[in-house]
């Protein structure tokens, strides 16, 4: 089951952002899972409301959330750039909040495809506390420019992490991930899915479909959040 949500926001632009709550058929009560989008492709894409629905179907209840640019590219219909990471980082906090609101004292993994997934890791790296922070092709560097990292936060982000990649990711080269995940200040975990580039896709040679890969990403999240500890 999705509900849509209204969620107040501290921006200067919008005063609340779109949200859509995906619930289990039957919840188990253990974690629950903040999803956060990419820089190019809103909350209702087809990937993050298949993975959504997916980790629901696991038994983990998932919010997924606007940022403050795509509420106004919703409202306005048109395209607008990411905001800049203080503005993504008050909006994420405010979802988490309000998340936290409707599941007091169950513990919050923070998910996010691309972009969504670095916001994730700084709020993490800031101190926010999480039972750990799931990362659906975590952006390494940009697309042809290796030499631009972003893991000047790493040692800060001490919640166990998962690092969701394809093999074929421009924008992760794996082997300077693998260099830099022991950066991390606490426990981490790759998941490689062969063949898939920086969306998780995979070539139609590889013989699975989209449906496959997503469920294999679903049940690689909902496991690993299982064994996490509350926080």
């Amino acid at each position: 089951m999705t509900t849509p949500l209204r969620i107040p926001v501290p921006d200067e632009a919008v005063e609340a952002v779109a949200g859509l709550l995906d619930l289990p058929a039957d919840d188990p009560g253990g974690p629950v899972v903040l999803l956060a989008h990419g820089a190019g492709a809103p909350m209702e894409s087809e990937f993050l409301e298949e993975v959504a629905r997916g980790l629901a179907a696991e038994g983990l209840p998932v919010l997924r959330f606007r940022y403050a640019y795509t509420e106004r590219a919703a409202r306005e219909e048109r395209r607008l750039p990411p905001d800049r990471m203080p503005r993504l980082e008050a909006v994420h906090r405010a979802a988490l909040a309000a998340l936290r609101e409707r599941f007091p004292g169950r513990p919050v993994v923070l998910a996010g495809k691309s972009m969504g997934g670095r916001v994730s890791t700084h709020l993490a790296a800031a101190g926010e506390p999480c039972a750990g922070v799931a990362l659906l092709g975590y952006p390494l560097h940009p697309a042809g420019k290796p030499e631009r990292l972003r893991v000047e936060h790493f040692p800060e982000v001490t919640a166990p992490s998962l690092f969701l990649q394809g093999t074929r990711d421009a924008l992760c080269d794996l082997d300077l991930l693998g260099e830099h995940l022991p950066r991390l200040g606490g426990p981490w975990t790759l998941h490689t899915v062969d063949g898939g580039d920086h969306s998780l896709a995979v070539p139609k040679r590889s013989g699975r479909t989209s449906a496959e890969v997503r469920a294999e990403l679903c049940a690689a999240i909902a496991g690993w959040a299982r064994g996490l500890r509350s926080s």
